[in-house]
């Protein structure tokens, strides 16, 4: 049995520093000094230089047997005005400001033979933790050294963010494809810090050239990134703290990597990778979190930036998906300034993007998508601007192909030769079936903002464009322009007097701004110039005289009554026809879908031969 003294027996703890021998009182003492006004309790306090009088000492002198052997002023700045430290201290410090220029930092030269040996360590550091646990799978102290030497050097490579001329070296070494295994390593600790690094390598602020991030792109795809992101998002718990960082991260390097033209349809046509983005918006969290806003986030970025990845997400009935989450504000709005904002902008942005497809305006329509932006624009605030956003690309034109299921879906033989191939016109019909027109056209005869004003424009014009001659759908349309005397028109006309006063001010810019340049200044400087009268109201101007283009060719009554509006301020239909051929002419100057533009100009030509 343990005894009583054996208890209380001192810890074995280090020797504690040896008390330093007290320095001889009679070679440490000094009198105080004192001003003229002075206080005894004050002895202790410091005083200025010129507050001390030089001469005369305060207090008693010491007693003759105890004066300092060198006098009684040996030591002017006792320990009352000295610096404090013995001889001993100030060695020290004297020692360390030698070691401290010593070790003075140089800087590394960051170059080739610098990277070559960095990676030469680094594939040691990753194949001696792979033989460590292998051999000591069971016992994790026998390498969790080797792991923090692992980790250490992870997080050395993000130097190279600084110096992306050496990313393609960096990829020819073989490094990219060892940082990038490193994603399924079995501590998820370096995983995640792996893919922390990739982020800061493929951010978009590292001022890399084209072929310096193709190089480093490359190798990542080659190693299989994608797949080993993918892999990672199903062992990645997000109630724990680490693992929601390494899902941050992981989609950080999805948005770098889709910044990039090039990768963005790679990226889309990973289905288990959308899929995953898909269900991760789906999951109920109050209040939104910043990877769902995230998820979210990716999506839109994949959506707009190539029609393919838009047909791959409708495929995956996407359409449906953000649908049923965009119901939940239909009256209610988001928080705002927070996450939950910005990823309910994100899913109108997807669903925008989706619905211009022909296969996604079939699914809009089946997932009952105009209904709900008919709720939006009657009931809604944040999401009535973006719902008649989400209707006016919905009813835009898209021809649809006929190997598109929807195209032959449901119809016979005879029935698919007289079909409209434009989708967009499934939803103009949809539109007027669900008593639409009610809620546009007063929406319409209310002042709005611009982009409010544009968007009803661009309803009214794809209507009249895609609705079937004499169907009840088209002749409910035509009757909204013709009631109660013809008021809409006259508000069209209103408009297009607006559009072309802005439109005349910024080509009486142009014309001045072209008298002062050469014919070659002149001719890189076109796109931007038709992109300022864009902006300044001719893509609007457009709009409305091919609506009014219509009308004139539907109804004499309407004819009649757009002349009589246009002559109360000296214009004609020669104006309308002028923006009409206009817009043929720079149909030639662009290419597109070939169908899609020969489409558009045989409207045009046939609307013009109307005016007259």
């Amino acid at each position: 049995m343990t005894s009583i003294d054996d208890l209380f027996k001192k810890p074995n703890l280090p020797s504690k520093r040896k008390l330093e021998e007290l320095p001889d009182p009679s070679k440490s003492y000094k009198s105080a000094k004192l001003s003229t006004n002075g206080h005894v309790k004050q002895y202790a306090t410091p005083f200025a230089e010129d507050e001390i009088d030089e001469e005369e000492e305060a207090g008693p002198q010491l007693p003759s047997d105890i004066q300092p052997e060198d006098g009684p002023d040996e030591d002017d700045e006792g320990r009352f005005f000295g610096t404090g430290i013995d001889d001993n201290a100030k060695q020290a410090l004297d020692y360390l400001d030698t070691r401290e220029t010593e070790d003075r930092f140089v800087d590394e030269k960051i170059d080739s033979s610098w990277l070559r040996k960095l990676a030469l360590n680094f594939e040691k550091r990753i194949s001696k933790n792979a033989e460590l646990r292998a051999k000591f799978e069971d016992e994790p102290q026998k390498f969790i050294n080797s792991e923090a030497d692992l980790d250490t050097d992870i997080k050395t490579l993000s130097i190279l963010s600084e110096h992306p001329e050496l990313y393609e070296e960096f990829a020819k070494l073989g490094c990219v494809n060892s940082l990038v295994s490193l994603l399924a390593h079995e501590n998820t600790d370096i995983a995640i810090d792996a893919i922390e690094i990739i982020s800061e390598l493929t951010d978009d602020d590292v001022e890399a050239t084209p072929e310096q991030w193709d190089a480093l792109f490359a190798a990542m795809f080659d190693a299989d990134l994608l797949g080993l992101l993918v892999s990672n998002f199903s062992r990645f718990y997000e109630d724990n703290e680490a693992d929601r960082s390494g899902v941050y991260h992981s989609l950080s390097v999805i948005e770098n990597l889709a910044s990039q033209p090039a990768n963005s349809d790679r990226i889309g046509s990973d289905t288990a990778l959308s899929k995953w983005l898909l269900d991760r918006i789906q999951k109920r969290e109050s209040p939104v979190s910043q990877n769902k806003q995230y998820a979210a986030e990716i999506l839109a970025i994949l959506s707009q930036s190539s029609s393919l990845n838009r047909k791959r997400l409708s495929s995956l009935d996407a359409v449906d998906i953000f649908l049923q989450l965009l119901a939940a504000y239909r009256k209610r709005d988001p928080h705002k300034d927070g996450e939950e904002e910005e990823y309910v902008e994100n899913l109108f942005d997807c669903l925008t993007c989706i619905v211009d497809e022909p296969e996604g305006k079939t699914k809009f329509v089946e997932a009952e998508g105009v209904e709900l932006c008919l709720i939006m624009l009657r009931e809604g605030k944040m999401s009535k601007p973006r719902a008649l956003r989400v209707l006016d690309h919905a009813v835009g034109y898209a021809e649809a192909k006929e190997s598109d299921p929807s195209y032959k879906k449901g119809k016979s033989k005879k029935e698919e030769e007289t079909v409209n191939p434009n989708r967009g016109a499934l939803v103009c019909e949809k539109v007027v079936e669900a008593a639409g027109l009610k809620t546009l056209f007063r929406m319409f005869m209310k002042k709005q903002d611009a982009s409010t004003t544009e968007h009803l424009l661009g309803i009214f014009a794809a209507m009249l464009r895609s609705l079937s001659a004499a169907s009840a759908a088209r002749i409910r349309t035509l009757a909204k322009f013709m009631e109660k005397d013809y008021e809409k028109i006259i508000k069209l006309v209103t408009l297009r007097r607006d559009f072309a006063a802005r439109v005349a001010t910024v080509d009486a810019r142009i014309k001045e701004e072209k008298s002062n340049l050469s014919k070659d200044e002149v001719d890189s400087m076109a796109d931007n110039w038709f992109s300022q009268r864009l902006d300044g109201g001719l893509f609007s101007l457009q709009m409305v005289d091919v609506i009014l283009a219509w009308l004139i060719a539907e109804d004499d009554g309407a004819k009649a009554a757009i002349v009589k509006a246009l002559a109360e301020r000296d214009e004609s239909l020669g104006d309308i026809r002028k923006i009409l051929q206009e817009q043929l002419t720079e149909i030639d100057a662009v290419t597109g879908d070939g169908s899609e533009q020969a489409n558009l100009r045989e409207m045009l030509e046939t609307l013009v031969g109307f005016l007259v």
